[in-house]
Order: structure tokens, then C-alpha cells, then sequence
């Protein structure tokens, strides 16, 4: 694989600026502040997980879909996979009859949708969905990780924090890099491009919605 280009006019940087609004915006939201700060409680931990398995389940039924494809099957890698770690932390959150209480909000299920439109019907569209995810969880995910681990006292890298672990991934920055260098050889032309642009801003929007919903639901300490 080749370097990835790490000039202004890279697909990746591009992606990255075009869509740093949305991004802070969902990094800053009141839930996730809250969060890392300390003021919510273990359930609202849980609910967050619970709307991931949601999300997740479509990313990943996709990718099993579109792992031949020419625009997504290159970042459909089994490394990156988050659903049975999931099941791992909600049967440690939630005990093991945890799917009889599994529910999702009403935005987590128009989230989860519009992954599944856009792996059914536009690959372009599902390498945003990836994009804004996956390398979210590689990166930004393990503050969340350590955060939980501090707070209530999950073992390291153990059940209730398994989602932040990526044990087939041992050096996660050299992974960002060929994921990068994937953005920027991805078989499109400009206009799908923006529209790419366009949906991973879509896709961070959609996440925000998520927090924005749980804030709502779960007060502080909770």
C-alpha cells in the first residue's frame, strides 16, 4: 500500500476538514461532556452501548454485503468489527438475558436505517458511515474506554469495555494511516466525492442526535 497523501487537496484531508464542524460538534455534545466528566451514571453508559449495538448491527451486516465491492469492499476489514464485543459488554451491563430489555430510540433507528439505505443502494455513502465510526472508535473511543475504567471500576480492556478493544489491530495508528491511504485511492470521481463529504456529515449529525436524545432521557448521576 502506498503512503497516504498528506496534502490539502488528499481525499482524506478533505474529508477530515469539510466535516470538522459536524465532528466537534458531536464530540462536544452535552452527553459525551458530561460523560468523560464524571456526571452521568453507569445506565447512561449502558444506553449509549445499547444504541451502538444498534448501529453497529447495520454497519456490519453491510459490510458482509458489500465486502466485493470496488468503492466499499477495501475498508470492510474483520479487524475493525465491534458487534460481538458489544454482546460481550451489554451481557456484563446488562446480565444475560440483556436483549429482552435492548431498545433503541427513535433517532438510533433512523441512524441504523440510513447506514442500511446506504449499504444497500450507495457504497459511497457506507464508507462514510465507516469512516466516521471506526476510525472514531480507534481513536477518540479510548478516552470513553479509560474514562469507564476510572469511573465504574471496569477491569482494563475487560467485559463492559471490550467495544474500545481492538485486539486484531495492535498498532492503531499505523492502521489510521492505511485506512487513509485507502480515502485517498478510493475509486471515485469528484462529485461522488462531495457527496461522500456530504453523508459523512450526515453521519456525524446523526450520532449527535443519538447524545442529544440520551441527554434528554438519562439526568445527571443517573
Amino acid at each position: 500500500m502506498t503512503p497516504p497523501d498528506t496534502s490539502p487537496t488528499a481525499f482524506s484531508s478533505l474529508l477530515r476538514t469539510a466535516s470538522l464542524e459536524q465532528h466537534r460538534e458531536a464530540n462536544t455534545s452535552t452527553f459525551i461532556t458530561d460523560l468523560l466528566d464524571g456526571r452521568l451514571g453507569v445506565e447512561a453508559y449502558t444506553r449509549y452501548t445499547e444504541q451502538l449495538w444498534f448501529v453497529y448491527g447495520a454497519l456490519e451486516a453491510g459490510a458482509r454485503r458489500l465486502a466485493g465491492d470496488p468503492v466499499a469492499g477495501p475498508f470492510v476489514q474483520p479487524e475493525l468489527f465491534r458487534r460481538t464485543e458489544l454482546e460481550r459488554d451489554l451481557a456484563h451491563l446488562r446480565g444475560p438475558d440483556w436483549r429482552t430489555s435492548l431498545t433503541a430510540l427513535p433517532v438510533t433507528r433512523a441512524y441504523a436505517a440510513r447506514v442500511q439505505e446506504c449499504a444497500e443502494r450507495w457504497p459511497g455513502g457506507y464508507v462514510a458511515h465507516h469512516y466516521t465510526r471506526y476510525l472514531g472508535d480507534l481513536a477518540g473511543g479510548q478516552i470513553i474506554r479509560v474514562t469507564a475504567e476510572r469511573t465504574w471500576g471496569f477491569t482494563r480492556k475487560g467485559d463492559g469495555v471490550r467495544f474500545y478493544v481492538f485486539e486484531g489491530i495492535p498498532d492503531a495508528a499505523a492502521f489510521r494511516k492505511g485506512y487513509r491511504t485507502l480515502l485517498d485511492e478510493i475509486p471515485a470521481d469528484e462529485l461522488e466525492k462531495q457527496r461522500i463529504i456530504a453523508e459523512c456529515k450526515r453521519a456525524y449529525t446523526l450520532n449527535t442526535a443519538v447524545f442529544r436524545a440520551l441527554s434528554e432521557e438519562i439526568p445527571l448521576s443517573a
